[in-house]
């Protein structure tokens, strides 16, 4: 059976073969891909971010233990740093997630950036899907901890939990570049450290100034201490509760609605890039086009709407 059949029948092995084609870029994933779409948009999404040394892994780890506990079967897809030796994911989440392994009802998924920005690996939304097919009620995804410009996350995730921590110096300039616009729960870790109190307080004073404070959803500041297991369940109820909003309110609607619309266009914009390039390098166009920018003998504006005419049936912008 094809890799898609044997997920859909329940194989474990078939799924993690295909998630590392979609990471590698194979290009026969797409048509597994392709027959596992349709089976997918049932999972519950939640996104992790926040700086790095937060405890995002840990708390991730904690979340995991409290929904198995709830009996749902979870997958974890881990945005870890890019290897400079091998080019493949530094493994440290998954290590501190190594006691759930020998779970069946838990699959665990590293992947790298690979100089992918944002937070995420380009291969996020795909692994989503594949675990979405797989059967998984939740899917937790841990960004990378690349600081404040992990905004991709919002627009994958159902719910972003932005996770502080107290005693990383400048607080304020923690939590500030659209940090507060993308998370629904807030989260103070680690609050067993002094000046846990004063972070919780500044930002939910930050939250305050929001400009969208008025909104339906308001997001609440908790505190956790994920290596003692304290405060997770509290965190979960509102995670919960922020699910349970999206629906009533059909706010879930328009959310699925930007993200597939981004699907989409991105997808478009990465075929239509390496069909014309694919075009233009194979017959020597591209370097010729270099060398006419570099000589000055042609502009770089012209030169598009040429391959463009050439590509597209003569028609220009």
């Amino acid at each position: 059976m094809a890799l898609a059949e044997r997920i859909l029948a329940g194989d474990v092995r078939a799924a993690a073969r295909l998630m590392r084609d979609i990471d590698d870029g194979f290009k026969s994933a797409v048509e597994e891909l392709k027959v596992l779409y349709p089976h997918t948009g049932n999972a519950f999404i939640i996104g992790i971010t926040g700086p790095p040394g937060a405890g995002k892994s840990t708390l991730v780890d904690q979340i995991t233990a409290a929904y198995r506990r709830r009996s749902k079967r979870v997958g974890i897809v881990a945005i870890d740093p890019t290897s400079p030796f091998t080019g493949g994911a530094i493994l440290g989440d998954r290590i501190r997630m190594n006691r759930h392994a020998e779970d069946d009802g838990v699959f665990i998924r590293s992947l790298a950036t690979r100089g992918h920005l944002g937070g995420l690996s380009r291969s996020t939304g795909d692994v989503v899907n594949v675990m979405d097919a797989m059967g998984m009620d939740v899917v937790i995804i841990e960004t990378v901890g690349v600081g404040q410009d992990e905004i991709d996350i919002v627009r994958m995730a159902h719910t972003t939990a932005v996770v502080m921590v107290p005693g990383l110096g400048d607080d304020i300039q923690a939590i500030k570049a659209g940090i507060l616009e993308i998370g629904d729960v807030f989260v103070v870790n680690k609050a067993d450290r002094d000046d846990a109190d004063r972070t919780a307080r500044e930002l939910a004073a930050m939250l305050e100034m929001n400009p969208d404070k008025d909104r339906e959803w308001q997001p609440k500041v908790l505190k956790t201490e994920a290596s003692r297991n304290r405060g997770i369940e509290e965190l979960v109820n509102e995670i919960e509760a922020h699910r349970s909003y999206l629906h009533h309110s059909g706010a879930i609607r328009r959310l699925l609605e930007e993200k597939n619309t981004r699907l989409f266009l991105e997808l478009l914009k990465e075929r239509l890039f390496a069909e014309v390039y694919g075009h233009i390098h194979v017959n020597g166009k591209f370097r010729e086009i270099v060398d006419g920018l570099v000589n000055r003998k042609q502009d770089p504006y012209s030169a598009v709407e040429a391959i463009l005419a050439e590509k597209f049936g003569g028609v220009k912008n």
